[in-house]
């Protein structure tokens, strides 16, 4: 079976689902949707009739972080964190497995103005890098989600200007490059080559229309996965967040 996966960043779970959110979920045209920065520790009243099971892991702060994974299978099992309370009360990582795979819904730290959590999100990355290497001995795994990070050159509109800005640092840009040498894909890179695509755009200075913006979520598959992805995009169009929804599809 076919596997259709979706990721969006939502800014705010209960503001999202009255700006298409819902009407998206009810497409039904997605097997797995994976949501960050849910910033609620309850789902929508509704969303539980939708015809997909819920799971909700939020931060321990209120109105803060927090992520949601939608799944019309029913997981074998959930596994809420990755193990170390710094990150887990802050709700950033949630874990589907399937009979043949994990799927891992991820919400990245920003590493913020003035650098504040640069070390911390460094952590964060060698963090979750030694727990999807766990996963991966048992099964294959797809992590998708705001990795708030853009990797390359060409996943901003501009990079001179953003050198060592949070979120374009030499040290988060070479994790990525370290961690996709491990053997993961950037699923959008086996399709798209080109740069001017971005899933984040400022809400400031007209930035979504001018699309001076950045392509800081992924969906990345472990290497033995490649041959079974058949699309990966960006919905640039869906409206709701700050952030595009990326989508990705995996060959039954």
């Amino acid at each position: 079976m076919d596997i259709r996966i979706l990721s969006w960043n939502v800014n705010g779970i209960r503001s999202a689902w009255n700006k298409g959110l819902k009407e998206l979920i009810q497409s039904k045209k997605y097997d797995i949707l994976l949501f960050q920065e849910i910033k609620s520790d309850a789902a929508p009243v509704g969303i539980n009739d939708l015809g997909y099971y819920v799971f909700t892991y939020p931060a321990k702060k209120k109105g803060y972080s927090g992520v949601m994974s939608l799944s019309k299978i029913k997981p074998i099992k959930v596994i809420e964190g990755i193990g170390d309370t710094e990150f887990d009360e802050e709700g950033r990582v949630l874990t589907l497995e399937f009979n043949d795979l994990y799927i891992i819904n991820s919400y990245f730290p920003n590493s913020q103005h003035g650098l504040t959590r640069l070390d911390f999100k460094l952590k964060f990355d060698k963090e979750i890098e030694g727990f999807l290497q766990k996963l991966r001995k048992e099964k294959p795994v797809v992590i998708c989600g705001d990795f708030n990070v853009a990797h390359e050159e060409i996943d901003i509109a501009r990079p001179k200007d953003n050198e060592n800005n949070a979120g374009f640092t030499k040290q988060e840009r070479e994790w990525m490059t370290k961690f996709l040498s491990l053997g993961y894909i950037d699923t959008y890179r086996l399709f798209i080559k080109e740069g001017g695509h971005y899933s984040w755009w400022t809400y400031r200075f007209n930035a979504r229309e001018k699309n001076i913006g950045w392509r800081i979520d992924y969906c990345v598959v472990s290497e033995e996965l490649r041959k079974r992805v058949i699309k990966s995009d960006i919905l640039e169009s869906q409206r709701g967040s700050d952030h595009a929804p990326v989508v990705a599809e995996l060959k039954g």
